[in-house]
């Protein structure tokens, strides 16, 4: 445990900041799911709805550090691929 009064309020910091971060990359993984389970059933219409918040929360992510941004562009491109790939059936 912290002793110092600078030290426990960085430890509040770090709780906080953990728990922004979980949510926002649990998010991203919902919105995957979602797009990825719209492609199985062969929805396009959710697909393409669901595509650009998907991209933009990637971004975010990368943006502020909590992936990295070559995690972030493969994501994408690995998803835009399935999505591309689902088109031309």
């Amino acid at each position: 445990m912290p002793t110092t009064k600078s030290s426990k309020k960085s430890l509040r910091q770090s709780k906080i900041k953990t728990l922004r971060n979980i949510k926002k990359k649990s998010l991203i993984k919902d919105l995957m799911k979602k797009t990825q389970k719209a492609l199985e059933k062969g929805e396009m219409d959710k697909v393409k709805e669901l595509l650009p918040k998907v991209q933009k929360a990637v971004d975010k992510a990368a943006k502020v550090g909590i992936i990295k941004k070559n995690t972030a562009n493969r994501k994408k491109s690995r998803l835009a691929a399935r999505v591309k790939k689902a088109e031309k059936k």
